[in-house]
């Protein structure tokens, strides 16, 4: 019998038992060291991330600070009290030509503005201490309330930029800062609402500039965006993540669309000129061709994260829909995009929020031109919020600081809006499995 074999099982050839293992002793000095290191590396890794959230929350909190010290002025303005006897003035209008749609222009044919800086001189001893539009709100009440033009009056009128930023700022030239005390220790000044900034479009004159021309010129912009890029970008994620074929051009349309994603901004604004305006012939600085440029540059992002959110969803979901009897229409129009819904959003709200602060496309297209009136619809002439910021901040005038700051505020409070109904969404569609 072969001495290789025992109890007639074939030798395995082992080699002989290796030396039991030795438990590590980790009361050592040694062992103690390390545990010390390891610990104090994992404090150390600790500490700097928190650090790295405390840096990036205070320069926040800086960015939001300044904004709103600088800013929140913006929002009200500074009025000077000027009596004017408008029955002494003897206007050459009368009570008829105010009914109308003229009556503006018969109160400025009339001399209305004259009237409004003698009064203002003679009250003060100088008509540069009141706004370019002071005897705008004359003309107002005036057509308000005719029996005005009967009797003496006392307005709060709008004062010039210059008095507006030193009664705000307290910072002025020596002899501004004079006038500004002669007018508080007369009482004669005060603070009020900007009802202008809230409600009126460009300006040349920084008192009379407002900011809903842009605005709504940003929230129709928004809206053509936001009704191309949200469907065709979710259908194309559709299409590409569960029905198209895999092959080479498939593979070619995910590489286009993942390189379109990084293109610089520019590049869509040269297109939108090329193809919307130079093709097509849309008007231009409307805010359709705005809406139409800045969707070719969301929609990749919608789809790159719509076809992540759709792959995000088991295929047991599919699965099981389709041993029910459900059709493939079916199961991705009533199971797998409600499941990826709440993802597909979230790449909604970083495509929108990188569209509602683009400059650079709008500005090929022509949306800097100066729109003196809000825009009437989606053909009409019109800018948006963060151009206007640019205008703004180019301009000399002191007046426009502290309303390039009130805008910026204005478009903050406009993506935290939008951003916030959009994760408000989506935590309402989401689900869990």
């Amino acid at each position: 019998m072969n001495s290789s074999r025992v109890a007639g099982k074939p030798s395995t050839g082992a080699a002989p038992d290796a030396p039991a293992r030795v438990p590590t002793d980790w009361t050592t000095p040694a062992m103690q060291r390390r545990i010390r290191r390891r610990y104090a590396a994992e404090r150390r890794f600790r500490l700097m991330g928190l650090g790295a959230v405390i840096l990036s929350a205070g320069f926040l909190a800086f960015l939001i600070v300044t904004m709103l010290a600088q800013g929140l002025g913006g929002f009200t303005e500074t009025r000077v009290r000027v009596p004017i006897d408008l029955a002494a003035a003897k206007l050459p209008v009368t009570p008829q030509q105010l009914q109308g749609r003229a009556a503006d222009l018969a109160l400025a044919g009339a001399g209305l503005e004259g009237v409004v800086g003698s009064a203002a001189a003679r009250a003060w001893g100088d008509a540069a201490i009141l706004s370019g539009g002071a005897w705008l709100r004359v003309r107002d009440a005036i057509k308000a309330d005719p029996s005005l033009l009967q009797r003496t009056a006392t307005f709060d009128l709008p004062t010039s930029s210059t008095i507006d930023v030193a009664a705000k700022s307290g910072h002025a030239a020596p002899a501004v800062a004079a006038e500004v005390a002669r007018l508080k220790s007369a009482g004669a000044l005060s603070r009020g609402l900007n009802r202008d900034f809230l409600f009126g479009a460009d300006a040349t004159d920084p008192t009379r500039v407002g900011i809903w021309g842009a605005f709504k010129g940003s929230l129709l912009t928004m809206a053509v965006t936001l009704a191309l890029a949200f469907p065709i970008g979710v259908l194309s994620a559709l299409y590409l993540e569960e029905y198209a074929p895999k092959n080479r051009w498939t593979d070619l349309i995910e590489v286009s669309i993942n390189n379109l994603a990084a293109v610089p901004s520019i590049i869509f604004g040269l297109l939108g000129l090329a193809v919307f305006l130079g093709t097509f012939g849309l008007p231009r600085s409307a805010p359709i061709v705005g809406g139409l440029t800045l969707a070719l540059m969301t929609m990749p992002v919608i789809v790159i994260a719509g076809r992540n959110a759709i792959k995000a969803v088991p295929p047991s979901i599919r699965d099981a829909a389709l041993g029910i009897g459900a059709s493939p229409v079916q199961v991705v129009f009533h199971h797998v995009l409600p499941l990826a819904l709440p993802g597909i959003l979230t790449g909604t709200i970083i495509g929108m929020a990188r569209a509602l602060g683009e400059t650079a496309p709008l500005l090929m297209i022509g949306m800097r031109a100066f729109i003196a009136a809000p825009p009437s619809g989606l053909t009409s002439p019109a800018t948006v919020l963060p151009v206007q910021i640019f205008l703004w901040s180019d301009q000399v005038d002191r007046g426009f600081v502290e309303k390039t700051s009130t805008a910026i505020i204005v478009l903050l409070v406009f993506l935290l809006a939008m951003n916030g109904f959009a994760i408000y969404l989506r935590n309402r569609f989401e689900t869990r499995w």
